[in-house]
């Protein structure tokens, strides 16, 4: 099944001998690695990002890396975090936000560990391609638990410090999926939606508080999502961007206090195409989408 969404990553346990997948951070075992940190590793800004296992999780990791920054690297498979973190000043904070109190418990251990967090990349995610019709209820659940709910759970869990410290970022993965509507990813589409929505409604109740909110969204992106999904991404167009362009964007976004970051930044036709004329967009996504 074909997924043109974010690229965004929620990797599965890969080593056998740790037997089921963990259910919450586990902060105890939080290390850093690579170059040594600071003394106080809080002298430098700190970015909590999500889905740093792979893909643009791991590559937004290593563009803050190189900007001095010291992260909070979480995802739910150990042994890759540990390659995004090398040579970085980090930690890492293993969590299954699948699990019920999922971003409670990571929020909880990042602050424990840093004392602030001063940006949040939410990347973690998953998604399903087929008709909606046969998608089963339980695939449905988890796709709009793990793209939209969880989110917005670990956004509230995080959020007050920020606001106390009268300053923060909140950068959300979205998709373009989300903004036009993709054919065989409805629930897919619908969780991107909601958290373009999202995005929108926080931006203005934190307005002179200090946070911004960050809307990214990009088009198919290079990474191990379409595998997962059964088959590569197999469309003429739009290209699949490379990680590092769509963690590019995000550093840029965030250094500018840039409120959306399209990748590629032509991908803000459609929803104009959508919002000024609906007929020919519908016409268009009817031959092309």
């Amino acid at each position: 099944m074909t997924h043109p969404g974010s690229g965004s990553t929620y990797d599965p346990p890969v080593d056998p001998a740790h037997g089921a997948r963990p259910t919450a951070p586990t902060p105890a075992g939080a290390r850093g690695h690579g170059s040594p940190p600071p003394t106080d590793p809080t002298d430098r800004p700190v970015a909590l990002i999500t889905g740093a296992s792979s893909g643009i999780g791991a590559a937004t990791a290593r563009r803050f890396a190189a900007e001095g920054w010291h992260l909070l690297l979480s995802g739910r498979d150990r042994s890759r975090l540990e390659e995004t973190a090398a040579g970085a000043s980090a930690a890492l904070l293993p969590a299954d936000l699948a699990a019920p109190e999922g971003a409670r418990l990571l929020a909880q251990a990042a602050l424990r560990r840093t004392g602030r967090i001063d940006v949040l990349v939410a990347g973690a995610g998953i998604g399903w391609a087929g008709p909606f019709g046969t998608m089963p209820h339980t695939d449905i659940d988890r796709v709009l638990f793990l793209d939209l709910n969880a989110t917005l759970h670990l956004v509230r869990e995080v959020l007050p410090a920020m606001v106390a410290a009268g300053r923060g970022r909140v950068v959300l993965v979205g998709s373009v999926a989300g903004c036009v509507g993709v054919r065989e990813e409805a629930v897919y589409s619908a969780a991107k939606a909601g958290l373009a929505a999202f995005a929108e409604a926080l931006r203005q109740e934190l307005r002179g508080t200090g946070v911004g909110v960050t809307l990214v969204v990009p088009g198919p992106v290079e990474t191990r999502f379409f595998a997962r999904r059964g088959r590569p991404y197999d469309r003429a167009r739009p290209r699949p961007s490379s990680p590092s362009s769509v963690a590019g964007a995000v550093w840029e976004a965030v250094s500018q206090g840039r409120d959306d970051a399209y990748v590629p930044p032509w991908l803000t036709l459609p929803a104009r195409v959508r919002g000024l004329a609906p007929g020919l967009y519908r016409r268009l996504l009817n031959r092309f989408g």
